[in-house]
């Protein structure tokens, strides 16, 4: 069984030195990049674009995890494509024909995921699971880093793991929010596979340490992903 992946947040480092950022990312052993991109609209706030993604991908060999929170996630995909992410997650509560969006994704030799947030239920991703190769369960109300995890977004997690075996699916579930030492164990248990950590990676005095210790959670199922 593959132990948990880490998939350290850029949306909470200095956007100054985001460089920097990544060599740190890579020099603790992390392999995923989380790359928030916020459109103030779907959120309330504003990140970064396809271009900051495309500057990155130039000087690293990580896997670029694209979260989009955006509208109308269909108009900013190819940007992205382009941009080199490796993976393109957007959300359900933004796009009608999800499945027409995940084959696009698909098309262009990308990981295509879905994303929802701790106000939508499960069941109404249940047919977006069947096509997807990640599913992103947002455990904080998206928008802002530092928040704390909002416990009952674990038992989803738990959910869709149950959903995932009992339909004999592949895709990898990946958490959101408020994600750290004290809340991974519970996450992983409940049947995560990546884990997105934000403040806890870059307020962490050693890194390094901190993706080790998460490595050696153990959960119920083995991913499929790179």
């Amino acid at each position: 069984m593959r132990t948990p992946i880490v998939a350290p947040s850029l949306l909470s480092a200095d956007f100054s030195r985001t460089g920097e950022a990544v060599r740190t990312i890579e020099a603790a052993g992390a392999t995923w990049l989380h790359l928030d991109i916020m459109d103030g609209r779907f959120v309330p706030n504003l990140s970064f674009g396809a271009k900051m993604v495309a500057d990155l991908r130039s000087s690293s060999s990580l896997f670029f995890d694209a979260h989009l929170m955006t509208v109308e996630p269909e108009s900013l995909i190819d940007a992205f494509i382009e941009a080199g992410a490796d993976a393109i997650t957007f959300h359900v509560e933004s796009c009608v024909h999800a499945h027409r969006l995940i084959d696009r994704i698909k098309a262009a030799g990308r990981k295509a995921g879905v994303s929802l947030v701790p106000s939508t239920p499960v069941e109404a991703i249940a047919e977006a699971m069947r096509w997807a190769d990640i599913v992103l369960v947002m455990t904080v109300d998206p928008g802002f880093g530092g928040q704390r995890l909002i416990p009952r977004c674990v038992e989803k997690v738990a959910a869709i793991r149950a959903f995932r075996d009992r339909e004999g699916l592949a895709f990898d579930i990946s958490v959101d929010g408020g994600i750290n030492l004290d809340t991974a164990p519970g996450v992983v248990a409940a049947g995560a596979d990546v884990l997105v950590m934000g403040s806890a990676f870059f307020e962490s005095r050693d890194q390094s340490a901190l993706i080790e210790a998460v490595s050696a959670l153990r959960g119920p199922y083995s991913s499929q992903l790179a």
